[in-house]
C-alpha cells in the first residue's frame, strides 16, 4: 500500500483552528487510512492508502470539516515525490549554516516559473527562491518573520515546512 504525506495548512497557529494530533490520527484511521502517524502539532500526517493522492486530500478535508467544524486545506504528496524534493534540495550550504531558514513550499497546484518569479520579486538580498520540479525551495536569509516574501507565491493554496521537518517526515517513511 503506497505511503503519503498529508500537510494541513494553517492549523494550531496562535490557538486558532485547533486540530489535536491524536484526534487527527483517529480521524484518518476512521476514514480508512492505514499506518497513520503525525509529526509535531503543525499538521504533518503520514499514512498509507490504495487511493490516489487527490482522493486522500478530499477525504481528509471533508472529514476534518465534519469533525472540527472548519475547512482546512490539505496538500498530499506521495513518498516518492517527497524523496524527490529532498534529492533536488538546492540549499546544501545554507542548510549547513542555518537549517531552520530553509523551507519547502508546495501547493495543491504545481509551482511554476511565474510563481518563483513572484516570490523573487518580493525577496530581499539575503533571500533566495529556487523552483525544483513542482515545488519551491525558499531560503529566508534574515528569518521568515522579517521577510516580505511570505510563505507562498500568492495565487493558489500553498504550505511550507522547514527543512528539519521535511527530513523528519522523510525518516517516518522509512
Amino acid at each position: 500500500m503506497p505511503s503519503y504525506i498529508a500537510l494541513l495548512r494553517g492549523i494550531n497557529v496562535g490557538g486558532h483552528r485547533r486540530v489535536p494530533m491524536a484526534d487527527l490520527r483517529t480521524l484518518a484511521e476512521e476514514a480508512g487510512f492505514a499506518n497513520v502517524r503525525t509529526y509535531v502539532a503543525s499538521g504533518n500526517l503520514v499514512l498509507a492508502s490504495d487511493a490516489p493522492g487527490s482522493t486522500v486530500e478530499t477525504v481528509l478535508e471533508e472529514a476534518i470539516e465534519r469533525r472540527f467544524g472548519f475547512a482546512v486545506d490539505v496538500v498530499v504528496r506521495s513518498a516518492s515525490q517527497w524523496s524527490a524534493y529532498l534529492d533536488a534540495h538546492p540549499f546544501a550550504e545554507e542548510e549547513e549554516r542555518e537549517p531552520n531558514l530553509v523551507m519547502l513550499c508546495i501547493g495543491k497546484q504545481p509551482a511554476s516559473p511565474d510563481d518563483a518569479a513572484a516570490l523573487r520579486a518580493r525577496a530581499n538580498g539575503r533571500e533566495r527562491v529556487e523552483l525544483r520540479g513542482d515545488a519551491l525551495w525558499l531560503y529566508f536569509g534574515d528569518g521568515a518573520g522579517r521577510s516580505r516574501m511570505g510563505t507562498g507565491p500568492g495565487k493558489g493554496i500553498w504550505t511550507t515546512r522547514n527543512l528539519r521537518s521535511v527530513r523528519s517526515i522523510a525518516a517516518m517513511l522509512d
